[in-house]
C-alpha cells in the first residue's frame, strides 16, 4: 500500500462510500422494538435530562450524534437523514430507540384530516360577529 506522504496508507476514498454498511449500525433491525410511528416530517426533539449521551455504553455513535444534533435544533427524520448522511430507514431505527431509552422524544405532524377547514373558522368567526 502506498502512503499519503503523512505516514498513513489510505484503503477507501470518497467514493468508496460509508465504511460502515447501514445493517451494522442497526444491527441487522429495520424496526424499532416499539414500531415507533416516524414520518419524514416528524420532529425529534432531545429530553432536557438528557445530559452526555456520550456516558451510555449502550449507545452508538449515530444515536449520541442524533441527541446532539436535536439538542439546540428540533429536527425532522428527514433532516436528520441528510444531516448524518444516513438511510432514513437507518435513523427511523435509531431514533426508535433513543424513543425507547427516553432520551428524545418525537412530535408528530397533525394529519391533514385532523385540521380545521378555514371557511368553518370564518363562519365561527361572523357568527361571534353576529351576536
Amino acid at each position: 500500500m502506498s502512503g499519503d506522504g503523512q505516514g498513513r496508507s489510505h484503503w477507501f476514498d470518497d467514493e468508496a462510500g460509508p465504511v460502515v454498511r447501514p445493517y451494522a449500525m442497526t444491527r441487522g433491525r429495520t424496526t424499532s422494538a416499539a414500531q415507533h410511528r416516524l414520518d419524514l416530517i416528524a420532529v425529534v426533539v432531545t429530553e432536557p435530562h438528557a445530559d452526555d449521551p456520550e456516558d451510555d455504553r449502550m449507545l452508538s455513535p449515530e444515536h449520541v450524534d442524533i441527541v446532539e444534533l436535536c439538542r439546540d435544533t428540533p429536527q425532522s427524520v428527514a433532516e436528520l437523514a441528510s444531516g448524518l448522511d444516513l438511510p432514513v430507514g437507518v435513523v427511523r431505527v435509531l431514533v426508535g430507540d433513543l424513543v425507547d431509552g427516553e432520551l428524545v422524544h418525537v412530535n408528530r405532524p397533525v394529519p391533514p384530516a385532523e385540521l380545521v377547514d378555514e371557511s368553518i373558522l370564518r363562519d365561527v368567526i361572523n357568527g361571534l360577529r353576529a351576536l
